[in-house]
């Protein structure tokens, strides 16, 4: 069926300093079919996406539009070419009103005059069904309804295909159900729609086709129909299933006594993020942690812990007490530590020295009014760059000249200093040199042989099995399911990934 092939992207690569992002990637897209581009982290699918519209200009390979090749390096050669993108973040002007966003910065009849413009805004959102009024502000729509005004621009200009990248992150079922209704109309016209999203059920539900990416090249092209879920995950992972090895923990002191209560209990805890109501326990001693594919809600889950999103339901107990942990430092009051995803914008301030990262959250728990003493500044920063073996000229170093895994150190050194009796380390090891991650997870490990409790995330399946005794699986913002001894497998969790049962 190549005749109805729209656009084909051939050999496709893109290297960035010290990077190579893209290598001989393949893509086919077809008129009148959703394709659903997926991969997890780093996986290269904004890179390609950036290619496709003339952002990033390709090192080499061919693009063609209905069998031609075509040139891209700018977003206008994109647009005239018959390529629009709508992004996750809204790139239209809130303050105008509907049809203004419709039609601004284009020259055409429908611009000549606000009645011809208003009437043909009309026309257009009649047309798909979309729910706004085009004299209405457009920071007055919902999210859902600025999306698909964004797509009503699109394919008022023609569009052959139309990229949406991650649209319904931001969005509930009710929104996403009218935007997968606009999305088949759209099919149904010809348009071919290039869908980028971490939600397999939506998937499922809504795309014909699959192009999986991995580390910057080319896994497959897949039929809906012939990819079930569990193969899905496991060729966006790089682990084929038939290849599965059950691997073995290092026999671990369990300290957990399962007759105590738990040091932290919630139920039904949600949060503004979209993470959907879930009930979680850990005990004295434990390790424990979120697994999941990226954008399974696994940051957010713990986010919601610490009160880093706002908390919109659910109840939450330490040590068997009820407590309201409405914001961070509600967490930190109650003895909960937190090493976020990104320590770059959430972690370390970059201008500020080794020291002064160090002392940052036991000064704010004891107030703006009782500062720490120089003195004891220095003591507790050389005693956690002695302990944790931080790679620094002196305590004195901004952070920001340390390696990412001596500014990891670091904010665990924070934390540390004030005696947490719960820590949640998010992604402690990412972009960190093998050794320092071995001293991490050895670190993790020693915390709760002495009874900290500690919910450790990885995005590497391998580190979550060495370390965690018991892993909550999750998918699409639900918790799906709760493994623990003999199914801490890579295979399991795999199979529960996809097939899991929405809790």
């Amino acid at each position: 069926m190549q005749d109805d092939v729209i656009l084909r992207l051939e050999g496709i690569c893109k290297e960035f300093p010290g990077v190579k992002a893209l290598s001989n990637v393949q893509f086919t897209l077809h008129k009148g079919e959703i394709h659903a581009l997926m991969g997890e982290n780093g996986a290269g699918k904004s890179t390609l996406i950036k290619v496709l519209t003339g952002v990033y200009q390709k090192d080499a390979g061919s693009i063609y539009m209905d069998g031609a090749p075509v040139t891209i390096n700018s977003t206008q050669d994109a647009q005239k070419s018959g390529i629009s993108t709508v992004y996750q973040e809204i790139t239209l002007c809130p303050n105008l009103t509907v049809a203004e966003n419709m039609y601004i910065g284009r020259t055409n009849e429908m611009t000549t005059s606000w009645k011809k413009m208003n009437a043909g805004a009309k026309q257009l959102l009649d047309s798909l069904q979309i729910p706004a009024s085009p004299t209405q502000q457009l920071s007055d729509c919902s999210i859902a309804v600025q999306q698909m005004v964004a797509i009503a621009r699109a394919v008022d200009m023609d569009c052959k295909v139309l990229i949406l990248d991650e649209p319904t992150s931001s969005l509930d079922e009710r929104e996403v159900e009218k935007l997968f209704k606009l999305m088949t109309d759209l099919k149904s016209r010809g348009v071919g729609i290039i869908f980028v999203t971490h939600f397999l059920d939506q998937v499922y539900s809504v795309c014909d086709r699959i192009t999986v990416l991995r580390d910057g090249t080319f896994v497959g092209d897949y039929l809906i129909s012939e990819l079930p879920r569990v193969q899905l995950v496991s060729k966006m992972m790089g682990k084929e299933l038939d290849s599965f090895e059950d691997i073995k923990q290092e026999e671990i002191a369990d300290t957990i006594d399962r007759r105590s209560e738990p040091v932290f209990e919630a139920t039904g805890l949600s949060s503004a993020a979209g993470v959907n109501p879930y009930d979680f326990t850990i005990r004295k001693g434990e390790v424990n942690g979120f697994t999941g594919l990226l954008g399974s809600g696994r940051s957010e889950s713990v986010r919601a812990i610490y009160g880093a999103d706002k908390v919109t339901g659910g109840r939450v107990m330490m040590d068997g007490k009820e407590v309201k942990i409405k914001k961070p430092i509600d967490a930190m009051k109650q003895g909960i530590g937190y090493l976020p995803e990104d320590r770059k914008h959430d972690g370390i301030i970059g201008d500020l020295s080794v020291k002064d990262n160090i002392i940052l959250a036991l000064q704010v728990m004891k107030g703006m009014f009782r500062p720490i003493s120089k003195a004891d500044a220095e003591k507790f920063a050389d005693e956690y760059i002695k302990l944790l073996g931080i790679k620094t000229a002196s305590a004195e170093t901004p952070i920001k000249s340390l390696s990412g895994g001596n500014q990891q150190k670091c904010i665990l050194a924070r934390w540390l200093l004030t005696n947490p009796v719960y820590l949640i380390l998010d992604e402690p090891t990412r972009g960190i040199d093998v050794g320092t991650k071995l001293e991490i997870q050895k670190l993790v490990l020693k915390l709760a042989s002495e009874g900290k409790s500690v919910t450790f995330i990885s995005s590497e399946i391998d580190e979550m099995l060495h370390v965690c005794k018991r892993l909550i699986v999750m998918r699409d913002r639900h918790v799906v399911g709760e493994l623990t001894g003999g199914d801490l497998t890579q295979t399991k969790i795999m199979s529960t990934i996809a097939g899991g049962e929405k809790k």
